[in-house]
């Protein structure tokens, strides 16, 4: 008879070889570690670098200052860079990708922790995009400071900053935008369905000083139909409705991790469709992925997108709601 090789022993309770599944301690949890403080002061960092839209000098500073500070936290960043033709034409784009320390890229990663790092492109305006670009990407980097604390849950997870998220015309389209999830999501598909990541958090406009997050956790019914065509085809096309089935429990483990901090009066679903850089990542590599965003922001892609229009103390929320969710519900992998 043969012995069961080590590493096949953990099959059904680790990401990885010798990796145990993860336990949640209540009496010393992620989420209360994190700081908006921290957070804001990246969301000033990257505002100071002033207009930052895909393929732009001022994105590239934005880039090697991510790359940076989530270097000193001892994680490992990869570019991953393409070009795309776009209504101002040829535009080179280079997602961020980070995972914690240098083997974590030998092996697989249970979920996702996302933000766009691009802001819209105005002709006219000067847009530094404080909430919309800004927010996200200060907390992202704050979150990888706290998981850094814990490396059995940041060995876990990969950190993506998309570029591109932005139209180059007024609104995202078919052809126009979500470029960076896009490609990221094409990437994921080529890669065999028990290697992908199990679950996804985006995080986007989440600074606003009064904040209401409504996650976006519905997929558009034209998606839903373009796969089905798709199907019909004979292409090869997700597991829409297990993806829809997963989105269901992610929306609610988000209400009951809010509940548990208090701060259930900031968080809520959405009931409609919001069109996002969880879309690609859904529909397209069929990782079942939430969507954190207070569209409810009268600056949105307006001059007074500013600093002084979100707060520290916003971010802390979404953060602390982010990582209690991660932590207690999606990281243990019970559902």
């Amino acid at each position: 008879m043969k012995r069961l090789a080590p590493c096949l022993l953990f099959v059904l309770l680790s990401t990885g070889c010798g990796e145990p599944a993860y336990r949640f301690e209540s009496a010393d949890p992620l989420d209360a570690k994190v700081s908006g403080e921290k957070a804001f002061s990246h969301v000033a960092a990257l505002v100071d670098f002033g207009p930052r839209p895909a393929g732009s000098e001022a994105l590239e500073h934005s880039r090697q200052y991510l790359e940076k500070e989530l270097a000193a936290l001892k994680w490992s960043v990869r570019r991953q860079t393409f070009t795309e033709k776009t209504p101002v034409g040829e535009v080179e784009f280079t997602n961020l990708r980070a995972r914690f320390g240098e083997e974590a890229w030998e092996t697989t990663v249970e979920g996702l922790l996302c933000s766009h790092y691009d802001t819209k492109r105005y002709e006219q305006i000067e847009f530094v995009g404080a909430n919309d670009g800004g927010s996200s990407t200060g907390l992202l980097v704050e979150l990888a400071r706290v998981l850094s604390e814990r490396p059995e849950a940041a060995r876990r997870i990969e950190l993506v900053f998309f570029d591109g998220e932005e139209a180059f015309g007024t609104n995202i389209t078919a052809r126009d935008g979500l470029y960076g999830s896009k490609h990221y999501a094409g990437e994921w598909l080529l890669q065999p369905e028990a290697e992908r990541p199990r679950w996804g958090v985006l995080l986007d406009m989440v600074g606003d000083a009064d904040l209401n997050i409504r996650a976006a956790v519905r997929v558009p019914r034209q998606s839903i139909r373009d796969l089905a065509k798709a199907k019909e085809d004979g292409s090869y096309v997700v597991d829409i409705e297990k993806v829809e089935e997963s989105l269901q429990f992610l929306s609610r483990y988000l209400l009951d991790a809010a509940g548990e901090l208090d701060l259930r009066s900031h968080i809520g679903v959405s009931p409609d469709y919001i069109i996002d850089d969880h879309i690609p990542l859904n529909v397209v590599s069929g990782i079942p992925t939430i969507d954190l965003i207070d569209f409810e922001f009268p600056p949105w892609h307006t001059p007074g997108d500013t600093l002084d229009k979100i707060s520290a103390e916003s971010l802390e929320i979404t953060g602390r709601v982010t990582l209690r969710l991660v932590e207690k519900y999606l990281l243990p992998g019970d559902w």
